[in-house]
């Protein structure tokens, strides 16, 4: 994908800074949101087990139900715990060609987990064990590291606390 430059770089940048001016509610005027967190997130995996090795033995995501998808008989829903309440799901399509993962609107850029000091260097740790290539640290700081799950799950290990992003309390 080639990136913009010159003037058409500068439009962007303009555009942007119009949305921030426009929309962007610094934190002491902002309402409350209307939601009262993420439940779950979902995606789909090509193998059940190898999926839940990867989050529980890999990254330490604990494993908390396992159902068959109300929606598509044999079709497995599990679920793994990623802190404040908040739930990992996955679903398996038996008989479904799973084409790889593509980057495109609509779909997932990568999905962002905050970890810990401790947490994010044992899950460094554990990736190098497992001989799994990631990306980063990057930004010339020991803050994200970039993988792909088994099943092509875009994932971040984000050393960086909730409600904080680039450093700067935005929750």
């Amino acid at each position: 994908m080639a990136e913009p430059e010159g003037t058409a770089l500068e439009e962007l940048r303009t555009r942007r800074e119009s949305l921030r001016a426009r929309y962007l509610v610094e934190v002491p005027d902002r309402p409350a949101t209307t939601a009262r967190g993420v439940h779950h997130v979902a995606f789909i995996c090509r193998d059940v087990e190898e999926t839940i090795r990867f989050y529980q033995e890999l990254l330490g995501f604990p494993l908390v139900e396992v159902v068959e998808n109300r929606d598509y008989r044999g079709s497995t829903h599990f679920f793994f715990d990623i802190g404040h309440g908040n739930l990992l799901g996955f679903f398996d399509f038996p008989g479904h060609d799973h084409p790889p993962f593509a980057e495109t609107v609509g779909g997932v850029q990568h999905l962002a987990l905050s970890m810990d000091d401790e947490t994010h260097s044992a899950a460094r740790s554990a990736l190098d064990a497992a001989g799994i290539e990631y990306a980063g640290p990057d930004r010339g700081v020991d803050e994200s590291l970039y993988l792909r799950d088994p099943n092509g799950v875009p994932v971040e290990l984000y050393r960086e606390r909730l409600g904080v992003f680039n450093g700067r309390e935005i929750i």
